[in-house]
């Protein structure tokens, strides 16, 4: 008897767990974080602060080469200094948020001296996806291309 026991102890748990497993509703996908490589942490960090209004959140490293900022309850932007320059990207390569108000937005960047573009690069102009969505584009300190849109419902 205490031999079936054992042998079918663990087959039961495996079983049991197997089952249990399948029947929990799947966690989906979400984005974690993106990390950003760049020249000035101080610099970058009060642009995401003052511009992209995101708060700072604790990081396990304390050792003055890292910000870790809030975007959302679930995903964070992770700047991590010691790029040797600033350097080009491409603007196929950004990072885009979203705004209650775009025209309140692109005042906040001409009050700061900040110029936008549109997807196809006019200056001091507003993009309207063929989705209705308006968006421009910028640069942050470290060149990386920044899209914010009006896409917050």
């Amino acid at each position: 008897m205490k031999k079936y026991l054992l042998i079918s102890l663990p087959l039961a748990v495996l079983i049991c767990g197997f089952s249990i497993k399948t029947l929990l509703p799947k966690k989906e996908t979400s984005l974690n974080h993106v990390a950003l490589h760049v020249y000035d942490l101080q610099k970058s960090t009060s642009f995401y602060q003052h511009i992209i209004e995101l708060d700072t959140v604790l990081e396990p490293f304390h050792d003055g080469k890292h910000t870790w900022m809030n975007v959302s309850s679930t995903s964070k932007l992770h700047l991590i200094s010691g790029a040797e320059k600033e350097t080009t990207h491409d603007k196929f390569v950004h990072l885009c948020f979203s705004v209650p108000s775009l025209n309140d937005f692109i005042n906040k960047l001409d009050k700061e001296h900040i110029p936008y573009e549109s997807w196809l690069g006019a200056k001091i102009s507003v993009t309207t996806r063929v989705d209705g969505i308006k968006q421009i584009f910028f640069q942050d300190p470290d060149g990386y291309w920044i899209e914010v849109n009006d896409d917050n419902k």
